[in-house]
């Protein structure tokens, strides 16, 4: 029989029940790695891998949704030993706890991840991936050079793309292994010889895509030291756009795939070509412009120029013009000058000695022609002239009489 002084427990259904219990685990557990056997394993039509990943005692539903499964480098098959990256949650409809998985690699590439990033961090402190020590990539290189197996896919791809973008530039090819043992030397001594011979302006350096094991080369540091020290821009373009490798850091530029690489080491030559087509055109705007404006100007020059007949008529104009001006200036200045000299001779009328004589007085000389202003100096019997308004007379002095 029930207490009736018990607090009475909220009843909640099996859906809050399974949302309450997803909850807990999402929020109490972080993203983990956890290391199993893949069993069951099946790929649904939308892309999404279910599989379940057991051990000798026990075993977990897995669900893979496609968003993240393409990206794996390699088919999850039943039996391999795989370690995924994941979250634990509950599968709500079924009340079934489960691993969404992000990530999944085969066992044993933990100890590969780990010295990878121990490579990286050591490289990195070294100044190896330091940005200001990368160079641009030559816009117009005499010749490319590739790094890479003679056999491999990523050489097809390389080779097929600068047929198609510049077919006019030379490839040479320096061969290496880029999987197994010794591929990190053989590639590290394919950079260094592409440096010694100096016959081609830019080097890739490409494989196609694989597992971190099939890309490890890319992740050695010989090969790394050599891209270092490569004096040629380097473009490192290793596996697909998801896989990053030590090379990748290093080199001076780094593509996505080795389509991308050859992609970013060569001109277009089509977009070269458009370029030159845009220039051309804009060039013949411009001479056209150039020309309307220069046909312009010589109308406007022609309009101005006049024959030989037109000249001369204009300058017998201009002449007939000057002797008008000419004329009527030579005219205006002799009624000028004849009004000034019947004004000066007015003037020099009324200094005119004879004018003096009509009103009575004389003029007397001596002998020699002297005007006489004054008795002094006359003496008796001296002759003199006398002029008058109307003729004159020869006297002589019988008295003179001083002042």
């Amino acid at each position: 029989m029930t207490d009736l002084f018990e607090t009475p427990v909220p009843v909640v259904s099996v859906t809050e029940l399974n949302r309450r219990v997803r909850i807990l685990l999402e929020n109490r557990l972080e993203m983990l790695w956890v290391a199993g056997e893949l069993s069951n394993v099946k790929k649904a039509p939308a892309g999404h891998w279910y599989f379940c990943l057991k051990d000798a005692s026990a075993s977990v539903d897995c669900a893979m949704f496609r968003t993240r499964a393409q990206f794996l480098d390699f088919r999850p098959e039943n039996g391999q030993q795989v370690e995924v990256r994941a979250r634990v949650t509950l599968y709500e409809p079924r009340g079934s706890y489960q691993l969404v998985v992000q990530e999944i690699r085969k066992a044993g590439l933990g100890a590969l991840y780990e010295a990878f990033e121990k490579l990286k961090a050591r490289l990195e402190a070294a100044g190896l991936f330091d940005p200001g020590r990368k160079r641009p990539l030559p816009a117009f290189p005499r010749a490319i050079g590739v790094v890479t197996s003679p056999s491999a896919a990523a050489l097809r791809d390389v080779l097929t793309t600068l047929a198609r973008r510049a077919p006019m530039v030379p490839v040479v090819v320096y061969p290496a292994q880029v999987q197994g043992e010794t591929a990190a030397a053989q590639l590290a001594r394919a950079i260094r010889i592409a440096n010694a011979r100096a016959e081609v302006d830019v080097v890739i350096v490409c494989r196609g895509g694989g597992s971190l094991e099939d890309l490890w080369a890319f992740n050695e540091e010989p090969v790394a030291r050599a891209i270092f020290e490569s004096k040629l821009p380097v473009v490192s373009g290793v596996g697909h756009e998801t896989d990053f490798t030590i090379a990748d850091f290093v080199a001076d530029v780094r593509a996505p795939t080795p389509t991308a690489a050859a992609a970013a080491a060569s001109p277009d030559r089509e977009a070269l070509a458009e370029q030159v087509a845009r220039v051309r055109r804009r060039l013949a705007r411009d001479i056209e412009r150039r020309l309307e404006a220069a046909t312009q100007r010589l109308d406007a020059a022609s309009r101005r120029l006049l024959t030989p007949a037109e000249r001369l008529e204009r300058m017998r104009e201009r002449v007939r013009e000057c002797r008008r001006r000419l004329a009527g200036a030579l005219a205006r200045n002799q009624r000028e000058r004849a009004s000034h000299l019947r004004a000066l001779g007015v003037a020099l009328g009324h200094l005119d000695p004879t004018q003096v004589l009509q009103r009575g007085y004389s003029i007397v000389r001596d002998a020699d022609g002297h005007v006489r202003r004054s008795s002094a100096g006359l003496a008796a019997g001296q002759r003199l002239d006398v002029t008058f308004s109307e003729g004159g007379a020869g006297v002589e002095v019988r008295e003179p009489r001083p002042r």
